[in-house]
């Protein structure tokens, strides 16, 4: 069983050893009109529908706690009140039933979730969510970055931007929309260092000029996407570059990753090199509980020992970097 609580999901998924789903349930919060994820309100929603989630998903799995062989939850990174709800129900039912607990990184669960999926054996992976947005191979026991954000994230972009217009939540979904009856490229900040990058300064210039009334929120939409995106799959070529030819393909995941904008700029670019572009159907790319299930599972296969109850701790701020990963 994977527990998955980092924003704004909460997510329970069963898997057998196989990698078979047997239930995938998730409940999402949905800050109002105008406002952004507030930490203890996101918390307290997860709170009220936990238990009820959880029950479902073994109801759906057919199976009963006892026949669990470990459970998996996200310890980070993310919000804390968030993910101290994820790790308190693990903890929880870890100790009344006495079954192996496991963290999990959350971005660890993007990246294995779709590498396990199509069995991809060296992807470059480009990671494009709320909390994360980084090009990243295997390489040394670790996930490694080969291009990162240094403010904030493309799924932060597209959220803020739209708050700050009044749109809804999601941003992603809506700019998206919004950009296809969009068409005329409106010169944006491009900011990009090395095979690193920045978003902060392109979301205050398309704020000002949006508000300056000169250019529409259809066109404006179009050019961020456009800007941000370039900016991305420049940096993933620049990485490929850095790797010699050591990439045998490229996968692309994180609820961003639905986007089909950016999709096709990476399947262009990929088609430069002879790579394939892999993506997993939506419902995957958001945050859900098969993603921490999956690397549970890989730690239990390989034999590692989980954490006491009493250790299952959270960590805010967690680099993917910082991980080891035996498996590979």
């Amino acid at each position: 069983m994977g527990i998955e609580s980092t924003a704004h999901t909460f997510g329970v998924g069963v898997i057998d050893d196989n990698l078979n789903i047997l239930s995938d349930v998730r409940i999402r919060y949905t800050p109002p009109k105008g406002m952004g994820m507030e930490p203890f309100q996101t918390a307290e929603h997860h709170s009220k529908y936990s238990v009820e989630v959880v029950m479902k998903a073994l109801e759906e799995s057919s199976l009963s706690m006892d026949e669990l062989d470990a459970i998996a939850y996200s310890r980070g990174p993310g919000l804390g009140p968030c993910l101290r709800i994820g790790a308190t129900i693990a903890r929880a039912l870890a100790l009344k039933y006495k079954i192996p607990l496991y963290p999990v990184h959350h971005a660890i669960g993007h990246i294995e979730l779709v590498r396990s999926i199509f069995q991809l054996s060296s992807p470059l992976v480009i990671l494009v969510s709320g909390g994360h947005t980084a090009i990243t191979a295997f390489r040394d026991g670790r996930w490694r970055s080969y291009g990162e954000t240094l403010d904030i994230t493309v799924g932060n972009l597209f959220d803020v931007f739209a708050r700050e217009v009044g749109l809804d939540f999601p941003g992603g979904p809506i700019i998206e929309r919004l950009g296809s009856k969009g068409g005329r490229y409106i010169e944006l900040p491009y900011n990009i260092k090395g095979s690193n990058f920045q978003f902060s300064g392109l979301l205050t210039r398309a704020l000002q000029l949006l508000e300056e009334g000169r250019y529409s929120i259809e066109d404006l939409s179009f050019s961020l996407q456009e800007t941000a995106f370039s900016i991305i799959v420049e940096a993933a070529e620049r990485a490929l570059a850095s790797l010699k030819g050591d990439i045998d393909s490229i996968a692309v995941t994180g609820g961003v990753a639905s986007n089909n904008i950016l999709y096709k700029k990476l399947v262009e670019m990929a088609s430069l090199h002879g790579l394939k572009v892999y993506r997993l159907e939506n419902k995957w790319n958001g945050d859900n509980g098969i993603q921490i299930a999956i690397v549970g599972l890989r730690m239990l296969q390989y034999g590692l020992e989980g954490v006491r109850p009493e250790e299952a701790y959270i960590l805010q701020r967690w680099r993917f970097d910082e991980v080891d990963i035996p498996w590979m």
